[in-house]
């Protein structure tokens, strides 16, 4: 299913503002399961005009566009517009190394360069009893099979904490998520991503776009997904598996990522996954977001059989 996404994002001051140097992570990654046909970027500055953007990776392999602007401005609007081919992909679709199969095992050669991936140190990752407690619950016996363990610890974590809407700023730390017992995708993401370090994987926090098609009722008796297509802003975990690399999970879900998981930045800390990142000399009095699918493709996805007539119809066509 080929789709079209739109996301603008605006911001409003009260007078003119003069903006710093702003940083973009909106473009998808090289890993995106999607096949990115088109990207676009504008930004730009109200009367002031588009801005200057000159795109580099930062040291995780992300697209990172940085914004320049002349002159101070009351409007700022980031508009994103992609168009991605979706097809269905089955998430177990990877072979693990014989060493890594059960738990626990040793990442070896690569084990120096995921160093900034299984730390817990920083203040986003300040834990205490809960988390401790959590931590022992959930440690795998020996030789415990590696996959069947990450799919429980992660509809652990999924059922421990109840999703919410969290508009305001700010990434809950594992303890307080689990204090609240509520979070954000991207409070539950953290959570999951130290509790993999905390049990010695590798793990890194993703943000990026959860693109949801309507369920069409194609499976009889079964339970329905979303009743309109929607792509939201969102958040899941990954976890480096030797044999299988970077692999994601969804705690909000409980489930292993899909093809609608589109992703924009994978970091070591939250703090550096930040869709957009800047200054301005004059606090927003007026902040907004839209995102917005719609379907390019002609793909046939009937709800029933075909009838006789539609069927010679097609064989005629062919």
């Amino acid at each position: 299913m080929r789709v079209f996404v739109q996301h603008v994002s605006s911001y409003r001051y009260p007078k003119p503002a003069v903006l710093g140097v702003h940083q973009i992570r909106l473009r998808p990654a090289a890993h995106a399961r999607a096949r990115v046909e088109r990207y676009g970027l504008t930004v730009e500055a109200g009367a002031a005009g588009n801005a200057h953007v000159v795109w580099q990776q930062d040291p995780a392999g992300n697209f990172v566009a940085h914004a320049r602007f002349g002159e101070a401005t009351e409007l700022l609007e980031i508009a994103v517009e992609l168009a991605i081919d979706i097809h269905p992909v089955n998430p177990f679709d990877f072979v693990l190394q014989p060493s890594a199969e059960t738990l626990p095992f040793d990442y070896g050669a690569v084990a120096a360069e995921l160093t900034p991936y299984r730390t817990l140190e920083g203040e986003a990752f300040v834990h205490g009893e809960r988390f401790d407690a959590l931590r022992r619950e959930t440690a795998p016996g020996e030789r415990e099979p590696t996959i069947a363990w990450l799919v429980a610890l992660n509809r652990t974590v999924a059922e421990r904490v109840r999703y919410v809407l969290r508009e305001e700023a700010g990434v809950f730390t594992p303890e307080q998520t689990l204090r609240e017992r509520r979070g954000s995708c991207r409070d539950s993401a953290v959570l999951l991503v130290a509790l993999l370090r905390a049990h010695g994987l590798a793990a890194r926090f993703v943000s990026g776009y959860l693109v949801q098609l309507a369920d069409e009722g194609m499976l009889p008796d079964e339970p329905k997904g979303v009743t309109r297509d929607v792509v939201d802003l969102h958040a899941w975990a990954e976890v480096f598996l030797p044999g299988a690399g970077w692999i994601g999970f969804d705690a909000t879900s409980g489930l292993l990522t899909g093809e609608g998981h589109v992703p924009l930045a994978c970091t070591a800390s939250p703090r550096h996954a930040a869709p957009i990142d800047g200054t301005s000399g004059v606090l927003a009095d007026d902040v907004s977001f839209a995102t917005r699918v719609t379907r390019l493709g002609h793909e046939v996805r009937p709800t029933a059989p075909f009838t006789d007539a539609q069927w010679e119809a097609l064989v005629a066509a062919g």
